[in-house]
């Protein structure tokens, strides 16, 4: 993914990584330079973005008893 930098030293930052790191209008980002050259971008304050994982905790429905998973398993 890649972004031009405008006259004025500016970037758009892409909405695939705001979203990943929870950047809305108005928060404050660093960039932080690596020993490697990398630079890296983070969001100043505020909680850390929610997990992948996160985000799906407490969707699943009660699902199969033990007896019933057995019967599909026995294919009863």
């Amino acid at each position: 993914m890649s972004t031009a930098v405008t006259s004025k030293g500016q970037v758009t930052i892409p909405k695939p990584i705001r979203d990943r790191l929870g950047i809305e209008r108005g928060d404050a980002v660093e960039f932080e330079l690596q020993a490697d050259g990398r630079v890296v971008l983070v969001k100043v304050g505020g909680r850390p973005p929610e997990s992948r994982f996160e985000r799906l905790r407490g969707r699943a429905g009660a699902g199969l008893s033990t007896d019933e998973i057995m019967a599909l398993t026995r294919g009863d």
